[in-house]
């Protein structure tokens, strides 16, 4: 009968020590395999997150990058742009910088032009061929008549054009637009292009020795060499009748030059009336508009000024206080009808003597000549004397307050005090002396001596000085 019990291990002897001990190893050894398998999870799962983690950190450091090139580029772009407005800035300023120094040299070059030494040597041009066209016109006049008519061309068209551009300069440029100038106009404009129409002849003629003649003495043009301006307006007021006179009567076969005079041997007094009339009041209507119309608030304010306005504004004059006298609503229609009979006036000696007569057109220009040269003395002796003696006042003026600074600064004796004294008195001082004659350009001195004024000879206080403080 077979045991059912199992079998008891012994527990003598090695076997029983073997049996427990075996049991004991092989659970240290599952244990140590749990263990072992739960270091290898933790390796797993620390090498995934060390990769997943690697993968972000170079994810966000690509990111990074894109961001930094992108905020390179940006701010490259705004380098850029900051250097675009900083050369754009850069040029305006060097476009401003070379604008002041533009301006600033031609203020330079004004006031070089302005200097007393250009001045001066300005005048002597002026005066240089001033002397030289009268000169030159009276040699044509006796050796070649048929020349004067181009010597008048010629300086009108160098005088006339320089005109403008003063005036404009000055804001006188509505002075253009009185009659000498559209007479002027009108001149050149048979003798170059209509010489055979027997009207504007006529007008020419006696627009020419009319008005235009007649303006020397109404405005009183001097014969002053060194005065550009004066040369200029006598120019523009003498010149033409002295033209058409050499045209009439000494230009030798002048039919031929000048068709009309073939049909004019003599004027008709109220035809050529008529004709002058007529282009006056073509002239007179277009300055009515064009200038007392519609400039008129720039007139009345006084930033433009024009013959009436200036006629207006001298009330030493016959002009001037006639004006003056007629009510401001009524002033210009007074005045352009007082112009009119003016001109029609002034043609008559023309119209009746003039044509017909050589010898009393030499006399009427003459005359008128005379009178600029008389008016040109004037300027040199009145203007140029008043001149010397404002100078010389300011000289006693200037040596005067020289004298109160000096005896401030110092400890004044009577020795410097007469001596000042007699340096300042007027009895030392030369004086101008009115009654000089007449036959000299410059105005005369009496006999005392003018002081020398330079620094070498000033009075000379140091050594007084020295000597009152020795004797203190």
């Amino acid at each position: 009968m077979i045991n059912s019990r199992p079998i008891t291990p012994p527990l003598n002897g090695s076997g029983g020590k073997n049996y427990f001990s075996d049991r004991i190893e092989r659970f240290k050894r599952e244990d140590m395999t749990d263990w072992s398998s739960a270091f290898t999870l933790l390796d797993t799962m620390e090498t995934f997150f060390d990769s997943h983690v690697d993968l972000l950190q170079r994810k966000l450091q690509r990111h990074s990058d894109r961001l930094k090139l992108k905020a390179e580029e940006a701010l490259k772009m705004r380098d850029f742009s900051a250097a675009g407005d900083q050369i754009a800035e850069n040029f305006e300023k060097e476009v401003k910088s070379f604008k002041l120094k533009v301006s600033s040299r031609m203020t330079k070059l004004a006031s070089s032009w302005q200097s007393a030494k250009v001045v001066r040597t300005r005048e002597k041009i002026s005066f240089f061929f001033g002397v030289m066209s009268l000169l030159f016109s009276a040699l044509m006049f006796g050796l070649a008549p048929e020349w004067v008519h181009i010597a008048y061309t010629v300086q009108g068209l160098y005088l006339l054009p320089l005109r403008a551009y003063i005036y404009k300069k000055r804001a006188w440029h509505y002075f253009l637009f009185d009659l000498c100038y559209y007479v002027t106009i009108l001149n050149f404009l048979y003798i170059w292009f209509f010489p055979g129409s027997p009207a504007l002849l006529v007008a020419c003629y006696c627009l020419s020795h009319g008005s235009l003649a007649s303006a020397v003495i109404t405005w009183r043009n001097s014969l002053v060499f060194h005065d550009q301006d004066k040369v200029t307006s006598l120019f523009v007021h003498i010149y033409g009748p002295f033209s058409f006179t050499v045209i009439r009567h000494f230009y030798p076969n002048a039919e031929q030059r000048f068709p009309a005079l073939r049909e004019l041997p003599h004027l008709n007094p109220l035809h050529a009336l008529v004709l002058s009339g007529g282009l006056y009041l073509v002239w007179q209507l277009l300055y009515w508009k064009f200038v007392l119309i519609d400039r008129r608030e720039k007139i009345e304010s006084g930033q433009r000024t024009t013959s009436m306005s200036w006629m207006l504004n001298n009330k030493r004059g016959v002009i001037g206080k006639a004006l003056c006298s007629i009510p401001p609503n009524t002033r210009i229609p007074a005045f352009m009808f007082g112009q009119l009979i003016y001109s029609v006036v002034t043609e008559l000696p023309a119209v009746y003597l003039l044509y017909d007569s050589p010898f009393w057109s030499g006399a009427f220009l003459i005359f008128i000549f005379s009178v600029s040269v008389w008016n040109g003395g004037g300027f040199y002796i009145e203007v140029f004397g008043r001149k010397f003696e404002r100078e010389l006042e300011a000289l006693r003026k200037e040596l005067a307050e020289s004298a109160q600074t000096r005896s401030g600064r110092s400890s004044p004796t009577d020795d410097s005090t007469s001596t000042l004294s007699r340096l300042t008195s007027e009895d030392n001082l030369p004086s101008f002396s009115p009654n000089s004659d007449s036959s000299h350009s410059s105005p005369t001195l009496d006999s005392h001596p003018l002081p020398n004024i330079e620094s070498g000879s000033e009075p000379n206080f140091d050594g007084l000085q020295m000597k009152t403080k020795k004797d203190q």
